[in-house]
This record gives C-alpha cells, sequence and structure tokens, in this order.
C-alpha cells in the first residue's frame, strides 16, 4: 500500500461548476470552478500540489472530476448525496460579477466539511487558504492554530451588518484577502486605501485588498505604507471567474516561501494571470509554465510600487 501524500499547502472552501454569461451574450457551460479549486490553482501554479478540502455533490461531469484528481489531491473531498453545486456567473461590461445559484441546496458546499472530518494527512499544513464566513474562518483557525492561515471572506457574508464581527475575526489568521467591492460594502468606505488602512487599525496582521483590474493593495501591521501590486498583463483575457480566488493561493505560497509581502503580492498576481487566460481553473499541468511564470513574477517585481 502507498503511503498517504501529506500536502504543504490546503484550501478550504467550495467545488463548483459555473455557466458564464459574458456581456454579449456568449456562454460556456459546466466550467470547473468553485472558490477551493480556483485558490487551489493558484497554489499548483508555483509547482505544489495542494490538498483541497471541499465537499462534492452527484452529477459531477466527468470532465470536471477528471482536472480535479489531475491538479490536486483529493484525500480531503467528502462525497455528499446532494446534487453538485452549481452558478450562472454573469458579467457586466464593467466587471461587474453577478452570481445566481442553480443549485437549491447550496449549505454542504458553502460551510461544509468541517475540521473533524479531514484525513490525518491534512491536519499539519504549512498553510491553508479559508474561503468561509466568519463562523466558519473561526472554527479553522481553532483547527490550524499554528501554521498561517489566509481568510478570504466569503462574498455573501460581505455585510454592513455583520461589521462589528467581521473586526473581531479579521484579528485571528495571519493574512486576510478581500476583495475591494466587498470591502466598500461592510465598510461603507469607497477608498481603497482608507480601507486597507482601516482594517490595519481594526487589528488585521496582513491585508491583501484584491481589487480586479486595478491589482492590489498589501499591506501589514507595524509597516508604514502600503504597495500597490498591478495586474500581470497577459496576451488574452479569455475569463476572469476565480481570479481573485487564484490570487490567494499564490499569495500563500509567496508568504511561506520568503516572508515578504511585495514578493506574496507578486506571486499573486502572476497566479492570478493565468487564471485569466482560460476558462474555469488555471491551468498549470501539463505543458512546462516555469518560464512564463518566472517571467510574470518578475513583471510583478519590477512595477510593484509603493503609495
Amino acid at each position: 500500500m502507498s503511503e498517504a501524500f501529506t500536502p504543504r499547502y490546503v484550501c478550504v472552501g467550495s467545488i463548483f461548476i459555473d455557466d458564464i454569461v459574458f456581456p454579449d451574450g456568449r456562454t460556456k457551460m459546466a466550467v470547473l470552478g468553485g472558490a477551493g479549486t480556483h485558490a487551489a490553482a493558484g497554489v499548483a501554479v508555483w509547482g505544489e500540489r495542494p490538498g483541497l478540502i471541499a465537499n462534492a455533490g452527484t452529477g459531477m461531469p466527468e470532465s470536471a472530476l477528471q482536472q480535479l484528481q489531475r491538479d490536486f489531491d483529493l484525500a480531503g473531498v467528502q462525497q455528499v448525496d446532494v446534487p453538485q453545486g452549481r452558478a450562472w456567473q454573469i458579467f457586466e461590461w464593467d466587471n461587474r460579477r453577478t452570481e445566481i445559484f442553480r443549485t437549491e441546496n447550496m449549505a454542504p458546499f458553502a460551510f461544509f466539511p468541517d475540521p473533524e472530518r479531514i484525513p490525518e494527512e491534512y491536519t499539519h499544513p504549512e498553510a491553508a487558504t479559508v474561503l468561509r464566513g466568519a463562523v466558519g474562518a473561526r472554527k479553522w483557525r481553532a483547527f490550524y492554530r499554528d501554521i498561517i492561515m489566509l481568510w478570504e471572506p466569503d462574498s455573501l457574508y460581505m455585510d454592513a451588518a455583520n461589521l462589528p464581527e467581521y473586526r473581531e475575526t479579521l484579528t485571528l489568521p495571519e493574512i486576510i484577502s478581500p476583495n475591494l467591492i466587498e470591502s466598500q460594502r461592510i465598510y461603507g468606505i469607497d477608498d481603497a486605501q482608507t480601507i486597507l488602512r482601516q482594517m490595519i487599525d481594526d487589528g488585521a496582521h496582513i491585508v491583501a485588498l484584491r481589487m480586479g483590474e486595478q491589482g492590489s493593495l498589501v499591506a501589514a501591521e507595524g509597516k508604514t505604507g502600503m504597495i500597490h501590486i498591478p495586474p500581470v498583463p497577459v496576451p488574452e483575457i479569455i475569463d476572469q471567474t476565480g481570479a481573485g480566488n487564484c490570487y490567494c493561493g499564490g499569495f500563500v505560497v509567496g508568504w511561506n516561501r520568503t516572508r515578504d509581502l511585495k514578493l506574496a503580492g507578486c506571486y499573486g498576481a502572476a497566479a492570478a494571470s493565468f487564471a485569466l487566460e482560460t476558462f474555469g481553473l488555471a491551468n498549470s499541468a501539463g505543458a512546462d509554465i516555469s518560464e512564463v511564470r518566472e517571467a510574470r513574477l518578475q513583471w510583478a517585481i519590477d512595477h510593484a510600487q509603493m503609495v
């Protein structure tokens, strides 16, 4: 019997099947997506084989299953007897995205599995990304006490009514990475730099504020100023779905390897660029991407600036 694989990185989130609708009416159906899988793809860009912690339902397309098996370790994926989570991803011309769930019972994919159900080889990774609301983030932080944890707040949680709880919870993980639109909603503040400073004042340790086509802003407690990391250009943008999740996976690899704030953000930006070039997950398997990856990382390093 072969020894169980122990991943250095695990990604807690969801597996979704996305049906994408573009502003010009084009569609792309049955695309493998989900916050957990996109974050794991961002880890995989850097030559790692992450462990995926998520629930999988019935009716998973065979092509999606094959891609999951190819790119990730699936010992942390739990099979549940409900239809596989599926959603419309509807994009507007200004890049706004509306997500409409097509599956009636989304709870197994949004909130589970719990930490107690993961395999032994997943209990001591070096780092984890966690896509959950505050309750889930607290639960996973209690389980993963001594590792690097990046919390990506669930989009449905980011509401002004949850601000007090959000402020309490953002002190717990080493890294928190919300996106700008959701942060504007929960804080009631428009300016990105003001939001980032507020999060540091509220007790966040490291913040990577994702801003879509504007790139990202990163900052840390005790450090002066913040760093703007622009998006890495690609020959053609095919689909932006999941690029932010992919950034989170790349960021946590960069931070784990370097403990350098600027470099971590550049790892995230380079990983996200691969997500933009394809439908669904960033494709890091098969062809050797190391040369392109290193060139994109260097571009991000060269163009990152203090603000």
